[in-house]
């Protein structure tokens, strides 16, 4: 099992927490992890100083001793809970991990009312291959009982000794596309995942939804990638209404296959783009919709600078964990950054480029924002300040060392 940033902050709401969700897309590990988690609840440390070296619990702060798994996808455990309340007032005293949560929205209420009666951290491990606003009530339902982490696919940081960065990129953090062995395999469970993810998990979720019409619009989302999003221009491609489009969007967003990236707004009398910018989150999604099945081939595609702009994104999400808010920001005469990195230790501007080369509009932008820092990202080489004070800087180096800086003292958000 390769390590997970997430488990710390995991843990560590267990330790408070009576119940805590991870939610993330289907096949990024979640089960893995909740099964590491079952083995530690079993195996406590009693030494603090290793608690937090060997993501252990501390022994006085985590009470439940025994767990259980149900996987809701299997009869057998659907059946365990066809009297819910009965069940689990019986495994009152365990850490009940419920797996696919989304596929019995009913139990929320009850859940709520388990743990009103008893608040003892870490009672529930609630894990959902779709985010909180899409499962039915688990957002308001269990409003102040419940710490939510997103596991994503693997990051950077955490694929680095297995793999190449090339690589990653390639084909994206998902365990099975990145650790497949042969390119074959990835491209195959890349299309299997994302045929699955259309035909079967949303409706499951209780959308009504036309699967061939998902499908055209999330392979025109690839396109798109990194792009002003238009929805008008988009429902008109499609043939559909605006409404049907803002609905499917925000399915595909909510099961964690895009993210729309939202405009910083500053009052500084200029117009400014408002329409989000819209992207594929995982790259090897993306490359499959994009039929890009090689290295070669990517470095020789139009959408490659598009492709590595949005592998950086997705990377700074990830590592940042809630801890920072992310925009991009453009004025109608091209000013433009690529992201705006909102933290506690300030507002930073970043360019992503595959070379060392800075726009004009860039340093606009500069003007503009007032950062308290400004980078380029680029794929690998030296780290040097311009005379103009940007940093070039290489994304290894960039997520492992400056970004942590960045987002010290930063709230996560739950």
């Amino acid at each position: 099992m390769l390590q997970r940033h997430a488990t710390h902050q995991i843990i560590s709401d267990l330790e408070y927490f009576p119940v805590v969700g991870i939610v993330g897309p289907r096949q990024v590990g979640k089960t893995t992890l909740a099964k590491y988690l079952q083995r530690q609840i079993t195996h406590k440390t009693t030494s603090v100083e290793n608690a937090f070296q060997d993501n252990a619990f501390q022994q006085d702060a985590f009470q439940v001793t025994e767990s259980i798994y149900l996987d809701l996808e299997l009869d057998a455990d659907r059946r365990k809970l066809s009297d819910a309340e009965t069940y689990l007032k019986y495994h009152h005293d365990k850490c009940v991990v419920i797996d696919e949560v989304q596929r019995m929205p009913e139990l929320f209420p009850l859940l709520r009312a388990l743990v009103d009666i008893d608040r003892r951290p870490g009672r529930f491990i609630l894990l959902g291959s779709a985010s909180p606003e899409m499962i039915k009530g688990s957002s308001e339902t269990l409003a102040g009982r419940i710490a939510y982490t997103e596991l994503t696919p693997f990051s950077w940081p955490e694929a680095s000794g297995t793999v190449t960065m090339h690589h990653h990129w390639l084909y994206g953090g998902f365990p099975q596309a990145m650790l497949a062995g042969k390119p074959a395999f990835a491209h195959r469970w890349l299309e299997s995942f994302t045929k699955t993810f259309i035909e079967r998990d949303l409706q499951e979720l209780g959308h009504q939804i036309s699967p061939p019409l998902v499908s055209r619009m999330l392979e025109m989302i690839g396109s798109l990638h990194g792009q002003i999003l238009n929805q008008s221009d988009l429902g008109r491609s499609l043939g559909v209404s605006q409404p049907t489009i803002s609905r499917y969007l925000d399915l595909l967003e909510g099961g964690f296959i895009i993210q729309r990236l939202q405009p910083y707004y500053i009052n500084i009398g200029k117009r400014l783009v408002k329409q989000p910018r819209i992207y594929v989150r995982d790259s090897g999604i993306l490359h499959h919709l994009l039929g890009i099945g090689s290295m070669e081939k990517l470095l020789g595609h139009a959408a490659v600078g598009a492709s590595w702009e949005g592998y950086v994104l997705e990377q700074i999400r990830r590592v940042s964990d809630g801890k920072a808010k992310i925009y991009y920001y453009r004025t109608h005469k091209g000013a433009e950054s690529d992201l705006i990195i909102v933290t506690a230790q300030g507002r930073f501007c970043v360019e992503i480029k595959r070379t060392a080369t800075i726009a004009r509009g860039f340093h606009e932008v500069i003007k503009d924002v007032e950062p308290t820092d400004s980078f380029v990202i680029v794929p690998e080489g030296e780290n040097y300040p311009t005379k103009d004070n940007i940093n070039i800087v290489n994304l290894d180096t960039f997520l492992k060392e400056t970004l942590p800086v960045m987002i010290a003292g930063s709230e996560t958000e739950k």
